[in-house]
This record gives C-alpha cells, structure tokens and sequence, in this order.
C-alpha cells in the first residue's frame, strides 16, 4: 500500500507541467529541460514564399492533375494486353523466375555484407570500374561515339528478336 502511494506520488510530481514563473524551480530529472515556446505569430511573418517557390508549387499541381491515371483505364488495358499474350505459362514461369532471382540475389548481397572487410572491398572494386568506364567510354568524344554506336546495334539486336 505504501508503494503504491509512494509511485502514485512520483507519477504526479512527474505529470505536472511546467510553467515559467520569476522563480527558478530545480526538478529532479535526467532530461535537460526544453527552450521557451516560440509563439506561432512571428514565426509565420518571418517566413515568406518567394515567386519561384509559389510557381513552382503551381508546376507541380498542374503536373499531378495531367499525369492522373483511370484505374480502370489501367486495367483494361492491361487485360487486353493479356488476353493477346499467346504462351501465358511462358511468362507466367519467367515472372516467378524473376521474382526468386530478385529474392536470391538480396539474400546473396545480405551474406556479402555480414562479412567484415567483403563489402569495402566490393566498393574499391565498383568504384575502380567506374573510373575505367569514364576514362574507355564517356572521358573523349570518340569513346562517346563508339559506345552509342554499340547501344544502338543491341538495340536492333533486340527489336529483331521479338
């Protein structure tokens, strides 16, 4: 009975607000205590929109309202699309493939990052690549040729293919 009395006592001396009075109160706690409340009315007069930034709200209404989707639209069109596909078991079975891969793939990642010093060396590694990708590919005009050149070519290689 005394215990509860005592841990009643302490959630209510716990539970009492403050309140800023010409007298310093010290309280018992592990906490530091929070700054004044700042008052909501000079808050607001100290921020003000510019013109770029009311334009570019209104960019990304006029944006959201062209780009809504029927959902119905959405799936009749993709009905149709299905109902066109002649060998639904094919891409049914590479849909299920391609998730199980996906799956795979994040547990084979997750073990490569439990080991200590794997994934520092997997960055050094990517980012070595990367370098020599822009120093073979992207640092001179010629390389820029050459490897637009080779995206188109897979490009036609995969449009023939279909």
């Amino acid at each position: 009975m005394v215990t509860a009395a005592a841990s009643s006592m302490a959630a209510t001396a716990i539970l009492v607000p403050r309140v800023h009075t010409a007298v310093r109160i010290t309280y018992c706690s592990a906490l530091p205590s929070l700054p004044p409340r700042v008052s909501s009315s000079s808050f607001s007069s100290s921020v003000k929109l510019s013109p770029e930034s009311r334009r570019f709200s209104q960019l990304l209404t006029k944006a959201s309202e062209e780009t809504a989707v029927d959902a119905g639209e959405f799936f009749t069109d993709l009905k149709e699309k299905w109902d066109k596909v002649e060998s639904k078991s094919t891409v049914i079975l590479y849909g299920g493939g391609a998730i199980v891969a996906v799956w795979l793939s994040s547990i084979f990642v997750g073990a490569i990052n439990s080991v200590p010093l794997l994934p520092k060396i997997m960055e050094l590694v990517g980012l070595g690549y990367t370098g020599w990708f822009v120093y073979r590919y992207l640092l001179f005009k010629s390389s820029r040729k050459e490897l637009a050149t080779d995206i188109e070519s897979l490009k036609k290689k995969i449009a023939e293919t279909e």
